[in-house]
């Protein structure tokens, strides 16, 4: 007899767990299972932006995130060089002040790595519920009206399991087998470099600047390559690129070879680096041609892969596993229709083609300048795309006439339907865990209450002019932050217009 669960998730990464956590707050039977014996070891994705951070605020796990990463609130420089004591290219962040995002939101930013998120991320999904299971792959998936079987298989044991869901979320990666057995294509630049992580031990001196995030895009006459400090004191990851269409893998990085290499980059000729972990990667700018087909939905690297320079990879990975959890929870619980489940596509999609291309061209200006971008998108400024970005779907009722834009300056933020909710001192804490309507006063009220849905009366004039309302207007935001609809002066009816809203909304 199949083993039955809500969600099945397949992938425990910083998408599969983000969508294990959020669902799992949602009280959704959630079973997440990964190939591997555990989570990442290596800090890969470092790095939380402020959305990032709002995510995690509402799922309770933001103070742990930050305390395990000091560094975030020393700053961060970036710099384009040949070396760490060599010429200077470029200076792309002097300390970090340079972000001021204080008009859109509370929320610092953080700089964890992959390798410290996930257990965080891990341990509050089990203790929300979730169960997790590692050393297990999924060998066979089918769906139908009814649900999804998958066929799961503990890797060494062998013993086979079978599993009956009702939807799955697949975030097993850049080589997704469900997206390959799905048949979902994607699109895009593979093997734009192949790079080799290594992880080392060594006192830097006055290279570094300690205290904070220091990176590196090293432009060497013999090799391009990048270098950060971690949150070890005297660890940093050491990235390289190689080219097998020269004949060049990972085995010809020997440990003498990799020494050599450390000492030129960080001018450094006597330095003993201890190399503790070596690994290597593909840089990838691939999107899938579709995020769901049927009952399964793509999240994290399994829907796009994006180049590392700019960040966002992990970022989007956490935004996706948030937002497929809360539409995800809705449907099971009967308080939306499942057309609500296409909005995932509608809205995230765009969202990863936009990241795509503005990190295709911050790769171009940092480390490939032969880079062709000629066939791709317009970069948008990333702050703006962090906390600025626009949601089109059948769960946003846009306000006519639409500009047509993707993003919106975060130092004006408007309040408009399918835009982030300002984050506000008076409002973050409101927002993030369910359906909620900010009103000026009191004339909403009972139509919230008759709705089902919380109300917060927020008299401060701040309030009103970011979210764009006069008196008497209000404005309904979702479970994940982001204005669903707006009614900027009083209506006659509230009661029926909220209930008018919510309907759609909701596509009941």
């Amino acid at each position: 007899m199949a083993e039955r669960v809500q969600v099945l998730v397949v992938g425990a990464g910083l998408g599969g767990l983000s969508a294990s956590l959020f669902l799992a707050r949602e009280g959704v039977d959630v079973l997440t299972v990964e190939r591997h014996a555990g989570t990442s070891v290596h800090s890969r994705a470092a790095g939380q932006n402020w959305r990032t951070m709002e995510l995690f605020h509402w799922a309770g796990i933001d103070r742990e995130v930050l305390e395990v990463s000091p560094r975030a609130s020393q700053g961060l420089r970036i710099t384009v060089a040949t070396s760490l004591a060599g010429r200077v290219l470029h200076r792309l962040m002097n300390d970090g002040s340079e972000f001021d995002v204080s008009t859109s939101t509370t929320m610092p930013a953080g700089m964890a790595g992959q390798d410290v998120v996930e257990p965080i991320l891990l341990a509050h999904a089990e203790k929300a519920g979730a169960r997790v299971r590692f050393r297990t792959e999924l060998t066979d998936l089918v769906q139908d009206d009814d649900g999804v079987t998958a066929t799961l298989r503990h890797r060494d044991s062998g013993e086979e399991t079978v599993v009956h869901a009702d939807y799955v979320v697949a975030a097993d990666g850049g080589r997704s087998g469900i997206r390959a057995r799905l048949g979902i294509g994607t699109t895009g630049l593979d093997a734009l470099s192949h790079c080799l992580g290594v992880v080392f031990d060594a006192d830097l001196g006055d290279r570094v600047q300690a205290g904070v995030t220091d990176l590196f895009y090293l432009q060497h006459g013999d090799f391009t390559a990048g270098l950060v400090n971690t949150d070890l004191p005297d660890r940093y990851v050491f990235a390289p690129d190689y080219f097998p269409e020269k004949g060049e893998s990972p085995a010809d990085f020997t440990h003498d070879r990799l020494v050599s290499m450390i000492r030129a980059a960080t001018d450094l000729p006597q330095l003993e680096p201890e190399i503790v972990w070596t690994g290597s990667w593909e840089i990838a700018a691939r999107l899938a041609d579709r995020f769901r087909a049927g009952r399964v939905f793509l999240v994290g690297d399994a829907a796009k892969v994006t180049p590392p320079t700019g960040g966002q990879g992990g970022n989007t990975a956490v935004g996706d596993g948030a937002d497929i959890a809360w539409k995800l929870a809705a449907v099971l619980r009967g308080e939306a229709g499942p057309a609500l489940l296409d909005t995932y596509e509608a809205e995230r999609k765009p969202i990863a083609r936009m990241i795509i291309d503005t990190s295709l061209h911050n790769m171009k200006q940092r480390m490939h300048p032969g880079l062709d971008v000629s066939g791709i998108g317009e970069p948008e400024d990333m702050l703006n795309a962090i906390l600025g970005f626009r949601y089109r779907s059948t769960a946003v009722l846009t306000e006519e006439p639409d500009d047509g834009s993707r993003v919106e300056d975060i130092n004006a933020p408007t309040g408009r339907p399918g835009f982030r909710a300002p984050g506000l001192a008076s409002t973050v804490d409101l927002l993030g865990q369910s359906w909620v309507l900010l009103g000026t006063d009191d004339g909403w009220t009972s139509a919230a209450t008759e709705a089902g849905i919380d109300c917060h009366v927020v008299k401060d004039e701040l309030f009103a002019s970011r979210y764009g309302l006069s008196r008497g207007g209000a404005s309904l935001v979702r479970p994940d932050g982001v204005v669903a609809w707006r009614a900027k002066e009083p209506v006659n009816d509230p009661a029926g217009e909220l209930r008018r809203v919510l309907d759609a909304v909701l596509s009941r």
